[in-house]
């Protein structure tokens, strides 16, 4: 699955690398973290969930 439009927190301090990011592939949503930046797309380990699941974890996070 190809995930693009990698996009990360507009808050997080870009020396740091502590964060995550979230791309998109049809129907799903697909988060990784920053600290293997360095890593090629294909290498890098990616959690991919329903863009239904993605929405309630957010929904939940919001409150």
């Amino acid at each position: 699955m190809k995930f693009t439009g990698w996009k990360k927190a507009h808050k997080t301090h870009w020396e740091e690398n502590a964060c995550v990011e979230v791309g998109t592939a049809p129907g799903f949503v697909g988060i990784r973290d920053t600290k293997q930046a360095g890593v090629p797309d294909a290498a890098r380990t990616v959690l991919a969930v329903s863009t239904g699941t993605f929405a309630a974890f957010v929904n939940g996070l919001r409150g």
